[in-house]
């Protein structure tokens, strides 16, 4: 079996049975990347000399026994908002082009104590603030299952390099779908965990209240897996929460007897592709026929979700992204007049079009005569959207809905149409605004052979049972975990 088809998990057994080595495993992985960077552009930074020294390290403590953990000497690709001690981070930006941090995000640091070999960058919307993976400084990604189509976005890099097999897994960032719906359009699996489960330090914040870490693999195996070894309580991350419970693999049954699933009314209207519409509603008959009880449910709110999301997370990030002057690290312009000539012309130089648009709305409902007409009534919106979540789990296990109103659009299509862009987010933020663990499932293609992912949305610290159910669903596709051709 080739490599790079394998899953982590089946790659991590035969580097511990030592059928593979760690190094071979990287250089596979190297290769790979050097046959379809030039087609996909997955990654901003390869790092091939230190991910072979790496794998090197990795395999002699694997043979010593030091290290036991079933993904150590697997290759890994990381969202390049996550700070990589020495390692170039620059949010997919020009203003971060030269920035090499001092220290490493503690998600990383979790997967590196198990022995993950890093390499490299994934590329990403700039800031995270995108839909597509073509707002990058680097150029846009395009999806390997066709090139003439988006990866979907901001964590579109990860996704692409898991479908192409340039890696085995990666991890993304999901501010309001960013690991969900790009996972649906390239063909993978992606896990958005609870608010607060994976640390934040080390992440490059976008919209702080809604950021969070999570794992793409090629099935939910490898996704449970990746989730147990990033997932922990950071003392250097006050949102972070100590849970009792991290033993996400132990929910890898297929068995979803007596589950009940709830399905949005309001998903299914008017706006949603009828063969994205289908495969979903044939992938959760799959899950009725097992033993699951299906219902059809009103989701209140649905409608104020989008513009509470981009007022809240344009104002954070208005906020977040103030540090990013020219004075301590990164981008500086070089000819300037005074400290505030060089703060404008740095900010303005250094910043796409789709930051400056989020950073201009966000400094406009923070400032003065606006905050409590726009921000303060979007963060009651967002209490209203938790409580109705949480009526709905009063009934139901989990909700079912689409991880995106279509596939995967073509490359300049959306970039054309910032608002009809924003308006693709419409069923992942919600589990933002709420705090809660969603996971999108591949389940099917459409008629031009893109893939269709099915997110399932469960209660806070319930990821348990979104990734039972759709373990359960995975096992009844012979295609589970291939990636694209």
């Amino acid at each position: 079996m080739d490599i790079c088809s394998m899953t982590a998990l089946e790659l991590g057994k035969k580097i511990q049975q030592k059928e593979i080595s760690a190094v071979e495993a990287v250089k596979a992985a190297l290769e790979c990347i050097e046959d379809r960077e030039p087609e996909i552009n997955s990654f901003v930074t390869v790092d091939a000399e230190g991910a072979l020294k790496r794998a090197e390290e990795v395999q002699k403590s694997i043979e010593e026994g030091t290290i036991v953990s079933p993904l150590a000497g697997v290759p890994v690709g990381i969202k390049d908002n996550m700070c990589t001690k020495g390692l170039l981070t620059t949010c997919g930006s020009k203003i971060l082009k030269n920035f090499k941090p001092t220290f490493t995000a503690e998600a990383v640091r979790n997967l590196e104590r198990a022995g993950a070999v890093i390499v490299g960058k994934t590329n990403m919307d700039e800031f995270a603030m995108g839909s597509t993976t073509e707002t990058s400084y680097y150029g846009e990604t395009r999806n390997p299952w066709n090139p003439a189509h988006v990866p979907g976005g901001s964590s579109g890099g990860s996704c692409a390099a898991v479908a192409a097999g340039e890696c085995t897994y990666a991890l993304g960032s999901d501010t309001g779908g960013s690991i969900r719906q790009p996972s649906s359009f390239c063909g993978v699996v992606g896990i958005k965990p609870t608010y607060g489960t994976v640390s934040r330090y080390g992440l490059i914040a976008y919209g702080s209240s809604l950021d969070q870490i999570g794992p793409v693999g090629k099935n939910v195996a490898d996704c449970a897996a990746v989730l147990e070894i990033i997932a922990s309580h950071d003392k250097k991350d006050s949102t972070s929460i100590d849970r009792k419970d991290y033993d996400f693999t132990s929910a890898l049954v297929d068995d979803v007897k007596g589950m009940r699933i709830g399905i949005p009314r309001d998903y299914f209207l008017e706006g949603l592709d009828c063969e994205v519409k289908e495969n979903i509603l044939n992938a959760v008959k799959v899950l009725e026929d097992k033993g699951a009880v299906v219902e059809e449910f009103d989701l209140s709110l649905v409608q104020y979700a989008i513009p509470a999301y981009y007022v809240i997370a344009s104002a954070e990030a208005s906020s977040n992204l103030s540090r990013f002057d020219g004075v301590k690290y990164g981008y500086r312009t070089e000819t300037y007049e005074g400290l505030h000539d060089m703060y404008k012309k740095t900010r303005s130089e250094g910043f796409g079009a789709e930051v400056k648009r989020r950073i201009m709305l966000g400094s406009f409902v923070l400032s003065s005569g606006y905050y409590d007409a726009y921000y303060l009534k979007a963060l009651r919106t967002k209490a209203l959207i938790k409580k109705a979540f949480d009526s709905a789990f009063e009934t139901y296990d989990m909700i079912a809905a689409p991880a995106a109103p279509a596939t995967a659009p073509r490359l300049g299509e959306s970039l054309s149409d910032p608002l009809k862009m924003y308006l693709g987010d419409i069923y992942t933020i919600s589990a933002n605004l709420a705090g809660l663990p969603g996971i999108s499932v591949p389940v099917g293609t459409d008629s031009l052979g893109l893939p269709i992912g099915m997110q399932l949305i469960g209660n806070c610290f319930e990821e348990k049972k979104i990734i039972r159910a759709a373990y359960a669903y995975e096992q009844t596709r012979a295609d589970a975990g291939k990636g694209a051709d």
